[in-house]
């Protein structure tokens, strides 16, 4: 299952003599969840679930099969979804299956 084999990856840290801690920058983290699920939040504090499948230098992002969540309750569910990068409050990986709340 891709959620589960994202955050394996996400959560092992190669061994480099600092007590297993690897300095990684927010480039890494998406080229690694792109493919996967991901959770996005927005300023305005909308939850939007699905998959990862672009996004650019300016943080603008699509997602397919999506989920968008107000207020912990589900509105709408879309099959593609385009994210502007300067209302993406955080990007993380899906902690559950898709239809949980988030």
């Amino acid at each position: 299952h891709k959620t589960m084999e994202a955050q394996q990856q996400i959560q092992a840290r190669p061994e480099d003599g600092s007590g297993g801690k690897v300095r990684r920058n927010p480039a890494d983290f998406l080229r690694q969840v792109l493919g996967y699920p991901v959770i996005v939040k927005l300023n305005s504090g909308i939850v939007y679930q699905g998959i990862l499948v672009a996004l650019d230098g300016y943080m603008n992002i699509a997602l397919e099969q999506t989920e968008e969540w107000v207020n912990g309750q589900l509105k709408n569910n879309y099959a593609d979804a385009f994210l502007r990068g300067n209302n993406v409050l955080y990007i993380s990986t899906q902690p559950s299956r898709k239809g949980a709340k988030p």
